[in-house]
């Protein structure tokens, strides 16, 4: 019996039937590297092979009675591959349009909390003869830096591996404890919480001071050099009260034209990232005639550093609120804003700790959470205050080294992540053997031009790097260019 960490118990207490806590995977895969040809069969056993490395495959949530406490994971002893590895097709002609309506499909519905927390759906018919797997865990199990971990889980280094290993015998049945058990637990982890937060006060109070400091030096003292305040985002039309519906789009640049940036400016991958990002959201603003007067803010999530001090948990993030300067005409001028934004953003920080968000989600208190995220949403609160910030923007590193899974070789990746009512809008960005893959996704009531959003995004990193006088960019793999074939299809079903 393991307890929810409060930051891995939030993601749960925050869904309501509009506001799904889950993350998405969309992985291409060649299967004409399969070892005497490609099943479903062997892609399922192969997964199933490897469930017991992780604990996430086979943990079952179970609620403290009357929500005293936060839930916690026990073995399920009723686990069933057959739930969790599914197999689907998409329509002809099977490209990456199909396989995003798909993908958004099977983000619009929630998880089943009566079974481990996660899905894997195999899809055939993609193009090419090639197949695709849709991962989908919840947002409570894992997060960006962990899921990315998981792959080294299912997948291999080479084609054929050599044999699965035995997996450890079970000893005996799963326990699933009384609710006596959880009661008492519930009770004794209550018995140090004032000390914990009286401790957490103090700390915070000291760190705000820290911050206060940290934006007072002469060199941050320009409101562009700092990091964006909650609550002071201007309103988009993405940015309100949300469906149970989902739309995702992709897209794909490379990530040898983000370096030639990066090292032609003095920036970080992050900021030339961040500033692709922005220049793609001005055009997408400017032709939904909303562009406003003032920076966007972004939500960018901080992976803990695992020497920090932080409570246990499958979660170990934070968030920085970062400016982009959208209403800037100039790309490079725009870059430059986000180099200092983003470097002011890590001060402001580092000062304020990366274990705040953490240490204070312990003290969330079931009941009181859940209600207030449902009544938010009723409500529609969201279209009634200025947003906590625009989007969510994420970027995670990924491998740059091929990937097999059951001797299918791994061609593209895009990673999709959550959006709530007032951030109707999330971007994740992960790196495959060079190549940047883009996962956007959106509510299509709020946001249906997403698609539109997604051609942008390659027309802003040529716009930079002709601002910078650099050569435009080139697609050095066939799948970054079908993604961009892709949505200016979208955009353009005559193209």
């Amino acid at each position: 019996m393991e307890p929810l960490s409060g930051l891995d118990a939030s993601f749960l207490y925050l869904e309501t039937p509009t506001l799904h806590m889950h993350v998405e995977m969309v992985t291409v895969f060649d299967p004409s590297t399969v070892p005497d040809g490609y099943s479903f069969a062997k892609m399922q056993a192969q997964i199933a092979s490897r469930t017991h490395q992780a604990p996430v495959f086979r943990r079952l949530l179970v609620e403290v009675p009357f929500r005293l406490g936060h839930p916690v994971w026990v073995d399920d002893p009723h686990f069933d591959i057959d739930y969790h590895v599914r197999r689907t097709a998409v329509p002809a002609p099977g490209g990456l349009l199909e396989l995003a309506a798909l993908a958004g499909d099977i983000a619009s519905r929630q998880l089943d909390r009566s079974k481990p927390l996660w899905e894997i759906w195999v899809v055939e018919g993609v193009a090419d003869g090639r197949i695709a797997v849709i991962a989908k865990m919840h947002h409570s199990t894992i997060d960006g830096m962990s899921g990315a971990a998981l792959l080294s889980v299912l997948f291999d280094l080479e084609v054929d591996p050599g044999p699965e290993p035995e997996p450890p015998e079970v000893v005996g049945d799963p326990h699933i404890p009384s609710s006596a058990e959880l009661i008492s637990e519930a009770i004794a982890a209550r018995v140090f919480r004032p000390f914990e937060l009286t401790r957490d006060v103090l700390r915070t109070g000291q760190r705000l001071l820290d911050v206060r400091r940290v934006r007072n030096e002469p060199e941050h003292r320009a409101p562009q050099s700092r990091a964006a305040l909650p609550l002071s985002a201007p309103r988009t039309s993405f940015n309100g009260t949300l469906t149970r519906r989902r739309q995702v789009a992709l897209s794909a640049i490379g990530l040898e034209d983000v370096k030639r940036l990066k090292n032609a400016t003095g920036s970080t991958v992050n900021d030339v990232v961040l500033a692709v990002c922005t220049g793609a959201l001005r055009t997408f603003l400017v032709d939904g005639d909303e562009l406003p007067d003032k920076p966007l803010v972004a939500v960018v999530p901080v992976s803990v550093h695992p020497d920090v001090d932080a409570p246990y948990g499958s979660n170990k993030v934070s968030s920085m609120f970062v400016q982009l300067p959208a209403h800037l005409d100039d790309p490079l001028e725009r870059l430059e804003a986000i180099r200092e934004g983003t470097k002011g953003a890590k001060e402001e920080h580092n000062a304020l700790g990366a274990d705040m968000l953490v240490n204070w989600a312990e003290h969330a208190t079931p009941n009181t959470f859940a209600a207030a995220a449902r009544l938010y949403s009723r409500m529609r609160l969201a279209d009634r205050h200025r947003p906590v910030a625009n989007l969510i923007i994420s970027n995670v590193p990924g491998p740059d080294f091929p990937l097999y899974l059951a001797g299918a070789e791994m061609v593209a990746g895009f990673p999709l992540g959550p959006v709530m009512d007032g951030l109707g809008l999330n971007i994740t960005i992960m790196s495959y053997r060079g190549t940047l893959y883009w996962g956007i996704i959106s509510c299509p009531e709020a946001m249906p031009r997403v698609w539109q959003l997604a051609a942008d995004i390659p027309v802003a990193l040529d716009e930079l790097l002709a601002a910078a006088g650099l050569p435009p960019a080139e697609f050095r793999s066939e799948q970054a260019a079908e993604a961009v074939e892709a949505a200016r299809a979208a955009v353009h079903p005559q193209y």
